[in-house]
Parts: C-alpha cells; structure tokens; sequence
C-alpha cells in the first residue's frame, strides 16, 4: 500500500514545520508539493533525507516551484516539458516512486478571463496533453497530482453563481481538464465519492474558511493501470487550520499492490 498526497503549501520556507510535521504524523509515503517558491539553490532536502524521505525539487525562486518528496524510493526525475519555452515557469516534476509515476504540477492561475495568462494557462495544459501523450505516461501507472487550479465541475465550489465569469470554472478551462480525463486518467476523488464536496482551497479573506466557501482544485488523476488500485481518495481539511497553515490543504489517494 502506498498512500500519495498533493499539497499546495503557499511556500516552503514558510511552512516547512507544518509540512514536517504533517508527515511525521501521517507517514504518507508520496507527497507532491507545489509553489515552494524556492530556488533549487535554496532548497534544503535535507530535513526530509532527516525523516527517511528522498525529494527532488524543480524551482526557480519566484511563484513557482514544485516538489517531490517519497520515502519509497526516487528515480528518473525528469524536470519541466523537456522544452522551456513551453513551461511557463517551474510548474512540473516527475519521478518514479515505488513502481508508480508521479507528477507535481502547479498550472498557471489564469488571473481573469480577459488577461493573457488565461490564454497562457490554457496553453500550458494543451501541452501538458502533448507531453503526456508523446511520453506515454497514459499507458503507464501514472498518477498527475497538483493544483490545477480548474474545479471540474460545478459540485466543486461552494456556489457557481458567486464565481460566474471568472477562472477557474470556466466552460474552456473545463474543457482542457477533460482533455487530460480523455487520455484514459480519472479523478480519483470524484471517482471514489460520487457526492462529497471536497474542497481543497479556501481564500484567506472573508472567513471563507470557516464558512467553507472554498474549492476542489487539487487533483490526483490517475491512468487506467493505477485506477483500479485506488482505495480511499480523502481531504485532510484539518491541516488547514492553526496558525499561518496555507491557503490550501492536502488531498491523499491510497493504492494498493
């Protein structure tokens, strides 16, 4: 069995005690980090390697950056596209852990409908479908995990009319992440709690937190071979509370051998 988490932490540096901590209570054995905001000069595995963990890190210092971090074994990291002007900055690591093939990946927000970084994010996951498929990572067991700042369908956020003509849910966007489904991947959450919420996110602002104003934005999806070994899909929505957690809290799939 090997459980594998994603998790936003809206900068290591400033929550690298609450992640230690968080693994030394759960023993997940796989986590994807995303937007470290760290340079990979400045990141130290040296507090995971601590706990018996091996990490690979892809970043460069700005709002970026993307992690793995796997006590069952780490090989083959690949960082990026494998083509620069592609990535839209550090947004995508993968590596082989324990038999299965991991991704971290933090899609690009997006900001407005009307802003250029829209037209950028929804490039980006065009070419995440190209790389996927050139790689033939669908054929393989692969898990994708990572914020992909999209919530799949309207179930996923607290009320579709509050973010009507905004990113994250709109019609193109939808339409990318169904691109990637179409390649053979399920949402693992989704396929395993048909009804539940689940959301991922809460903003800071407004007490959307304890109102549980938030969204399902943090994904696993997993291709044909690794689905069927899916058990359990959860939100450790406690790791969100306390002092300065991130905005985000982490999602965890358990696969069995």
């Amino acid at each position: 069995m090997i459980r594998i988490a994603t998790w936003n932490v809206n900068s290591l540096r400033a929550r690298l005690p609450r992640v230690l901590a968080w693994l030394e209570a759960t023993k997940t054995e796989v986590v994807c980090l995303q937007e470290t905001k760290l340079a990979d000069g400045a990141f130290d595995p040296s507090p995971f390697e601590a706990m018996g963990y091996q990490v690979a890190h892809h970043g460069d210092g700005q709002w970026n950056g993307v992690a793995i971090v796997s006590s069952v074994g780490l090989v083959d990291p690949i960082a990026g596209f494998g083509r620069k002007d592609l990535e839209a900055g550090c947004r995508i690591l993968t590596a082989n852990c324990g038999g299965i093939r991991v991704s971290s990946v933090y899609a690009p927000n997006g900001r407005s409908l009307d802003d250029p970084q829209y037209a950028i994010k929804l490039q980006w996951f065009e070419q995440l479908a190209t790389w996927l498929r050139e790689c033939g990572l669908p054929e393989q067991p692969h898990v994708i995990c990572g914020d992909f700042n999209i919530a799949p369908s309207d179930v996923d956020v607290y009320d579709v009319q509050a973010l009507e003509g905004m990113t994250h849910v709109s019609e193109r966007e939808r339409a990318a992440l169904e691109q990637l489904l179409s390649l053979g991947y399920s949402d693992s959450f989704r396929a395993l709690n048909p009804e539940q919420q689940g959301f991922s996110w809460w903003d800071y602002r407004g007490g959307a937190f304890h109102q549980n104003h938030g969204m399902r934005i943090d994904l696993l999806l997993t291709s044909r071979l690794l689905s069927a070994r899916v058990t359990e899909a959860t939100v450790d929505r406690a790791a969100r509370k306390g002092e300065k957690p991130s905005d985000h809290a982490p999602v965890t799939i358990t696969v069995i051998d």
